[in-house]
């Protein structure tokens, strides 16, 4: 299996999941990763590259997707709009559709470059988009979902698994992300805590809203 990998803080708890996974299903000599940022990673779905991967809502679509996903409740602060030009994230797919649907106009920055600059700036130094789709529809965000080519079995049962518990970090593995992306330990636990993964009957129809909306934006565009 090729596991489409994006290595954003959003996804660590999951990481260390599938690193057990991998071991007490035996599956560690077939799993291997393709890397990328969240853009890198539809475009290898899309193409077969990968057997499964988190894919950005506004890609995911036309997929076969299961009920897992990153999902804010409220605030997420690492999917951003600075004010200033028109500027969209390369890495994103979704946040890019989301300034759009909301009306909103400056620069789009997401993950932990984005949580890094909202740790470091004040709150008015930017908006949080996550935080301004629930004041508006109140509603949490689906920013992404499991999707997969083939085999939905295996692929429900690796999300059901995930699902069951909330996993524990090991200090050696957040001591690794604090170090790699420049964010205190602390702050990374803090910001799991505005991560959920499970999408329930609210996520989904905040999904089908952005899902829909975006077609509309699209269509004038």
């Amino acid at each position: 299996m090729i596991f489409g990998k994006i290595e954003y803080l959003n996804l660590l708890p999951f990481h260390v999941f599938m690193k057990r996974y991998a071991k007490s299903a035996q599956q560690g000599q077939s799993l291997h990763y393709k890397r990328g940022v969240p853009s890198a990673i539809n475009k290898a779905f899309k193409y077969r590259r990968v057997n499964a991967a988190f894919i950005s809502s506004i890609a995911s679509a036309k997929c076969h997707c299961l009920d897992l996903g990153i999902i804010s409740k409220k605030e997420v602060k690492s999917v951003l709009l600075i004010p200033g030009n028109d500027k969209c994230d390369k890495e994103s797919a979704t946040s890019n559709m989301l300034a759009q649907v909301l009306g909103l106009h400056g620069e789009v920055l997401i993950g932990d470059k984005a949580l890094k600059y909202s740790l470091n700036h004040p709150e008015e130094g930017y908006v949080d988009l996550a935080e301004t789709w629930y004041k508006e529809h109140k509603l949490p965000f689906v920013f992404a979902r499991l999707c997969y080519h083939g085999n939905r079995q295996k692929y429900q049962k690796l999300s059901r698994e995930f699902l069951k518990k909330q996993y524990k970090i090991p200090y050696y593995i957040l001591q690794g992300a604090s170090a790699k992306s420049g964010i205190d330990a602390g702050d990374i636990l803090e910001y799991l805590k505005l991560i959920e993964y499970r999408i329930d009957t609210r996520a989904a129809a905040s999904l089908k809203r952005f899902l829909h909306l975006s077609q509309k934006g699209l269509k004038r565009s």
